[in-house]
């Protein structure tokens, strides 16, 4: 209970004084409350929008998903690649750093264009905005792997995949996981920034349609609910890392 407090409380109480805060200007009369809603008036959209928020959430959860899928094992094809060959390292980083240079809704449009208004253009552009971080991630765990445990490997006559199966990849699990948490934040909002470019149902259609209608309470409440599912996401792979780590669970709660 002490750890809880210690590793949440600071949190939720920053997060509350935001909300504090907003409240405050927002009944003040500063800005108007059709431009800024109140957090009130944003939850009193909830109870009779939920069953649509959760269909259209639904949606982009799905292009999320599949989306990340694809940009993790695109960014684990690639961080082996670089790892193994330091030529071709040194010839796709560059490239890597590269596209990330080009905006995000530069791509949405094209990859309408060719793909069409239904989920491919979408799970393509999370896959783009997802890979990156994995890859990197990985690849600076790969390279910072004890060199000395892989000489011990080798001298017990361990192949390449071994090598890569007992000793790089428990080494690289924290920078993965690292990478993991910013690629799944980044895999709702692709998706989001997708939709509204071209879609018929998810978040970011939906956004679009209250935007239109100036409904700016309701366009918050959708804010919200992308916020909680980037979080939701976030917690499972914190979930996932503990699992897969016990002994880095151990050592935190020792501390």
């Amino acid at each position: 209970m002490k750890r809880f407090a210690k590793n949440y409380l600071p949190a939720a109480a920053a997060v509350l004084a935001v909300l504090l805060l907003w409240q405050l200007l927002a009944t003040s009369g500063a800005v108007p409350s059709y431009m800024l809603p109140s957090p009130a008036d944003v939850l009193a959209v909830f109870p009779a929008d939920t069953p649509l928020l959760f269909s259209h959430s639904l949606v982009t959860l799905q292009e999320a998903a599949l989306g990340l899928a694809a940009g993790v094992t695109a960014g684990f094809a690639i961080a082996v690649v670089m790892d193994a060959f330091a030529l071709l390292r040194r010839a796709i980083y560059p490239l890597l750093v590269l596209s990330q240079t080009v905006p995000v809704v530069a791509i949405a449009p094209l990859l309408v264009l060719w793909l069409g208004y239904d989920i491919a253009p979408k799970v393509v552009l999370v896959a783009l905005v997802t890979f990156f971080p994995i890859a990197v991630g990985l690849l600076q765990g790969f390279q910072s792997v004890d060199p000395d445990e892989v000489a011990l490997m080798r001298s017990m006559g361990a192949s390449r995949w071994q090598i890569f199966r007992f000793v790089k990849i428990p080494g690289a699990l924290p920078e993965f996981f690292s990478g993991l948490r910013i690629a799944v934040a980044y895999a709702v909002v692709g998706a989001v920034i997708s939709e509204w470019l071209g879609g018929f149902n998810g978040l970011g259609v939906y956004m679009t349609r209250v935007q239109k209608a100036f409904a700016f309470d309701r366009m918050f409440a959708v804010i919200f609910v992308i916020s909680a599912l980037s979080l939701l996401l976030m917690l499972l792979v914190g979930l996932a890392e503990r699992k897969s780590m016990p002994w880095r669970r151990g050592r935190g709660e020792k501390e």
